[in-house]
């Protein structure tokens, strides 16, 4: 089962963060990558812009709209992600816990769809 890792920072944190922590951050991620690069789990992933690069589209009846932000006004928003492919629910949780730490503070883990079907697969 393929399931998305959502990692949550405070971008204000982010911007805020020292050259040793950025680093550390850095290390602790290239560590999981190397550390799933044998057992074919890590999919891929990346980490995202931030929150205040980000363009917001919304359908209304209406017609459209496009604001500058991201969707929700929240201190954490979404900075990075993660697709696993797992036996398991729990080794998903497992593998999403080792990036939880002073930065990334809040993680989802979130079972992913068949591709377009949107069955409960």
């Amino acid at each position: 089962m393929k399931y998305m890792i959502l990692m949550y920072a405070d971008p204000a944190a982010t911007e805020a963060m020292t050259a040793s922590e950025r680093a550390d951050v850095a290390r602790r991620h290239e560590a999981l990558h190397r550390d799933l690069a044998g057992t074919s789990e890590m999919l891929n992933g990346a980490g995202l812009a931030y929150p205040k690069n980000t363009t917001t589209l919304r359908w209304r009846a209406d017609g459209s709209t496009t604001a500058e932000g991201p969707l929700t006004g929240t201190t954490e928003q979404l900075t990075a992600y993660h697709v696993v492919d797992c036996a398991t629910p729990e080794r998903a949780q497992e593998i999403a816990s080792r990036v939880l730490d002073f930065h990334v503070v809040a993680v989802e883990v979130r079972p992913i769809h068949d591709s377009f079907g949107m069955s409960d697969a």
